[in-house]
């Protein structure tokens, strides 16, 4: 159930920062205003919340198996919202981040 727990954590902390992110450049960079990057800033803010419910009690593990799900995210969401189509390299390559996920974070460890 932990790991569960944990992969919803890790979607919903990418949806917070992606969303963030993509909400502060729609504000700035497509002229959308101060109430869209206030929006982004607030979205930013929950993901740092979102990070500390994960199971795991080591922040650098959390945070180096989150990029390779951000990495994954930003895809998705690029093609979600924006109508990017991602080549096989860009597959490929998410592919072998979330695999780099599954290694952190759900490999089996010694008891410490």
């Amino acid at each position: 159930m932990l790991p569960l727990k944990s992969i919803a954590l890790f979607v919903l902390a990418a949806l917070a920062e992606i969303g963030g992110a993509w909400l502060v450049w729609q504000g700035v960079r497509e002229g959308k205003g101060a109430w869209w990057i206030g929006a982004g800033v607030i979205a930013l803010g929950l993901y740092g919340f979102v990070a500390t419910l994960q199971p795991d009690a080591n922040f650098g593990r959390i945070l180096a198996a989150y990029g390779g799900v951000f990495v994954a995210g930003s895809l998705a969401w690029g093609m979600v919202v924006d109508g990017f189509r991602p080549d096989r390299w860009d597959v490929i390559g998410a592919a072998i981040c979330l695999v780099g996920v599954a290694v952190i974070m759900y490999a089996p460890r010694a008891a410490a």
